[in-house]
């Protein structure tokens, strides 16, 4: 790779040259923000893409930039996913199956955050059953659709440093909820997924990633009310005063460059540089502090790229949704 990209790289950039034409990729979350534009990157390039989402309708009108702006052969298709509904999540990977069409490239975009304390209709808190289960579910029941030598993306977050997985009590039965608390334990599932499905399946060649898109304001934050924004930005400001001069100040991302990670590790970086590991700014992530707290120096938290934690993990999602899987 001769290029060099940072924080401000957008999809544009990343993407620059590189020619997607006969490239098949699935996309979930293509009803707003991260989603749409790595969609309209993508297929701009040359990709096929499917799009998954919730609300079909939302995400007709949503991707209309996106089949506009499709080129060389280029396009657009889209399915109903609700990860909050794991009878969805199997009804999607069996019309997937069906059809029998390979891909290239997985990334698993949609997903929620800071959400009041819920359930997912099987009964699993909102943020673990939506951003990770229903994913885990998702991806393992098409993963022999994913061509030898493909890859898997996992949107991930710096909030995984708020929290590790409860493997004890996934569903805050016994534990005091906080909204960030319950962010954290799911995009830090996320990682470990990604770096357990890279284990098994990188014999054939099918690498797995997590990402961290950076701080974009999309509809991901709408449950978010001021006072827990501002709260979020204060722990920031906090942390990094305590880091001292080695902490940035903190700076929002445009949607185009938040996307710009996805597409990096999906499309452009060598699938041996990124398997296994967990990504920012389109570049693998340095070990983060450990000291607890969110601050802007980024970094991986270690226990989000432990290997035993990540096959415990594995089993224990497959006991929560009744599923195993090989």
């Amino acid at each position: 790779m001769t290029a060099t990209f940072g924080a401000k790289s957008t999809t544009d950039d990343v993407l620059q040259g590189i020619d997607l034409t006969g490239k098949r990729i699935l996309v979930t979350g293509v009803s707003a923000g991260l989603g749409v534009e790595t969609a309209r990157a993508l297929a701009a390039h040359g990709a096929t893409v499917v799009g998954a989402a919730r609300d079909l309708t939302k995400a007709q009108a949503a991707t209309a930039e996106v089949r506009a702006q499709a080129a060389n052969g280029g396009s657009l298709e889209l399915i109903e996913l609700d990860l909050a509904d794991l009878a969805s999540v199997r009804a999607a990977a069996d019309k997937l199956n069906a059809a029998g069409k390979p891909f290239d490239v997985v990334i698993c975009n949609a997903g929620v955050m800071a959400t009041p304390q819920g359930k997912t209709k099987d009964g699993f808190e909102t943020q673990f059953g939506t951003n990770h289960l229903g994913h885990f579910v998702f991806v393992n029941r098409i993963a022999n659709l994913i061509k030898d030598g493909g890859r898997l993306v996992n949107l991930s977050s710096a909030g995984h440093r708020f929290s590790d997985v409860n493997l004890e009590d996934p569903n805050f039965e016994h534990t005091e909820y906080t909204p960030f608390g319950a962010y954290g334990r799911s995009k830090t599932a996320n990682i470990l997924f990604a770096v357990e499905f890279d284990r098994r399946h990188k014999a054939r060649g099918v690498r797995a990633t997590a990402v961290h898109p950076g701080g974009i304001q999309t509809e991901l934050g709408r449950h978010m009310t001021p006072e827990l924004l501002q709260g979020m930005l204060d722990s920031i400001a906090a942390a990094a005063k305590a880091a001292g001069d080695n902490a940035p100040a903190f700076e929002w991302k445009t949607i185009p460059q938040g996307a710009a990670t996805s597409c990096w590790a999906g499309v452009v970086a060598p699938s041996d540089l990124v398997g296994g590991l967990y990504c920012e700014d389109c570049h693998v992530a340095e070990p983060a502090d450990e000291t607890p707290g969110l601050d802007t120096r980024g970094g991986i938290r270690s226990y989000a790229l432990n290997a035993d934690h990540a096959k415990a993990l594995w089993v224990k999602s497959e006991e929560m949704v009744g599923e195993t899987f090989a």
